[in-house]
C-alpha cells in the first residue's frame, strides 16, 4: 500500500481500534434506507471516515460498490469485510477517487475532524450531478434519569477538559456546521441498544476523553465511575435499553 499524506490528521481512535469495533452502537437499517432515497442511481458511495466500516457496511444493502477511507490503519486493519467494501487508508481531503463517480457521500461522527472546506471541494468534485451528501453524529446517551445524571457528571465534570476542542460541534448537533449543500430535513433517527453494564461500559471506555484522561494521568477514570454507575444500573447482568439520538445533515450536490 502506499504511503498516505496524514498531515494534520488527529488520530484519538487508532490506540484503541479492535475495542472502538467491538463496543459502538449500531447505526438502524431504517437510516440508510432513507440515505438511498436521496440518490437516482446506487452504483457508488463513498463512506469517508468510515472507521470500523459500520456505516459502510449499512450502505452495501443499497449501493453495489462502497469506497470506505480513514486516515487511521488501525481502524482499517479493524474494519468489517463485506464483499462490496473496498477500504482504502486515505484522508477526507484526498481520497483518490474519480470525478462525478459517486452516487452518495456519507461521514459517520466523523466531520468534525475533517479540514471541511477541503473535504467539501472534494465532495463536490466527486460526486454526479444529482449526487447526494450525508453527515451525521451523537452525543450523550439516554438510559435512566438516574444514570443519564451521574453520566452527565462524568461526561461534563471528570472527563470534561480532556475532550478534543472538535467535539464542540457534536454537543451543538452538527447545526453549527457548515454544510455548502442543497439541504434536506432528514427524519428523526436514534440507535438503540439493548447492553449490561459490562457492555456500557466497554462503550464508556471508547470515548476519546477517557482515553486522553488514562494517558494524562496514567489511571482509568472508568474505575471510580463504574461503583457510582453500578448503584445506579441494578443488577449488572441486568439490561438496560440505551438510545443514542442522531444529528443528521444532508443534502443534494449543486448541479
Amino acid at each position: 500500500m502506499p504511503p498516505v499524506n496524514n498531515a494534520g490528521f488527529k488520530d484519538h481512535f487508532s490506540g484503541h481500534a479492535a475495542a472502538y469495533a467491538d463496543a459502538r452502537p449500531r447505526y438502524p437499517d431504517a437510516l440508510f434506507e432513507w440515505l438511498a432515497t436521496l440518490t437516482a442511481g446506487h452504483d457508488l458511495a463513498w463512506d469517508c471516515g468510515t472507521g470500523n466500516g459500520q456505516a459502510a457496511l449499512g450502505l452495501a444493502a443499497h449501493y453495489q460498490r462502497i469506497i470506505a477511507t480513514d486516515p487511521s490503519r488501525e481502524q482499517i486493519g479493524n474494519a468489517f469485510p463485506h464483499e462490496r467494501v473496498t477500504y482504502r487508508v486515505a484522508p477526507a481531503e484526498m481520497p483518490e477517487i474519480e470525478p462525478h463517480s459517486v452516487d452518495l457521500v456519507t461521514v459517520a461522527q466523523a466531520v468534525h475532524w475533517f479540514d471541511r472546506p477541503k473535504f467539501y471541494t472534494q465532495v463536490k468534485r466527486v460526486l454526479k450531478p444529482d449526487g447526494g451528501v450525508a453527515a451525521w453524529c451523537y452525543g450523550v446517551c439516554t438510559v435512566t434519569p438516574e444514570i443519564d445524571a451521574v453520566l452527565r457528571d462524568f461526561y461534563d465534570g471528570t472527563v470534561g477538559p480532556y475532550w478534543p476542542p472538535e467535539r464542540r460541534l457534536i454537543d451543538e448537533a452538527y447545526r453549527t456546521i457548515e454544510f455548502p449543500f442543497c439541504e434536506i430535513s432528514p427524519p428523526a433517527f436514534s440507535m438503540r441498544q439493548h447492553w449490561s453494564l459490562a457492555q456500557f461500559l466497554a462503550y464508556l471506555d471508547t470515548w476519546s476523553a477517557v482515553q486522553c484522561f488514562l494517558k494524562q494521568h496514567g489511571r482509568d477514570p472508568l474505575k471510580e465511575f463504574a461503583e457510582t454507575l453500578s448503584r445506579c444500573w441494578g443488577e449488572p447482568a441486568s439490561k438496560h435499553w440505551i438510545e443514542w439520538p442522531l444529528q443528521v445533515r444532508a443534502g443534494k450536490s449543486r448541479a
